[in-house]
């Protein structure tokens, strides 16, 4: 394996690599952080490593795979938040990408969630970029991180916790992205 944070070795069309990948979310709920990911995804990147802002990323998320490693939790947020028999899908499309330093770019985006639109920013950095060979020719592979805070009423993700007698889940919720990509380049 060889490591290198040459951008312009980038350029290419890549697939998210599920078995390396992670798209978490964060949010308190009484006393404690709670975290959760969706485990079913699958996305798209177009990566110009020398021109970063034509670059693309495309991601769907299968809102039944929401994992919080509690099965009475991921019931109550399948049906009460995400509503997952109407909406199957999370969607994420770049509309922007700019190059903040050598490492970091902000990422902004349309975030589809239970048919509901909005551009949000993701502060990212590449953290590794590397050539591999697997036995089946050379592949190159960049894994970014990600982070974002949303707001879930903007999405409509509400419900009335006082109704029933529960403490509230705040409206702030934090993305968590770990993503590694990769693809063949023709001449490596």
């Amino acid at each position: 394996m060889t490591t290198t944070t040459q951008l312009g070795r980038l350029t290419g069309d890549y697939v998210v690599d599920a078995a390396h990948t992670r798209l978490g979310f964060a949010t308190r709920q009484t006393f404690a952080k709670v975290r959760g990911q969706f485990d079913e995804f699958d996305g798209h990147v177009h990566l110009d490593g020398d021109d970063p802002s034509r670059s693309t990323v495309q991601i769907t998320i299968r809102t039944s795979s929401i994992q919080t490693r509690n099965r009475r939790r991921d019931d109550h947020l399948s049906r009460s938040f995400l509503e997952v028999a109407q909406h199957p899908t999370i969607t994420f499309t770049s509309t922007r990408i700019e190059q903040v330093d050598e490492t970091r770019f902000q990422v902004t985006g349309d975030l589809t969630i239970r048919d509901v639109t909005k551009s949000i920013q993701l502060r990212g950095r590449l953290v590794t970029l590397a050539t591999m060979d697997l036995g089946q020719g050379k592949t190159l592979r960049a894994k970014y991180t990600a982070t974002s805070t949303i707001s879930r009423n903007a999405f409509g993700l509400t419900w009335d916790a006082a109704a029933v007698g529960f403490p509230g889940v705040p409206d702030a919720v934090q993305i968590e992205i770990t993503a590694e990509v990769g693809y063949t380049p023709p001449n490596l």
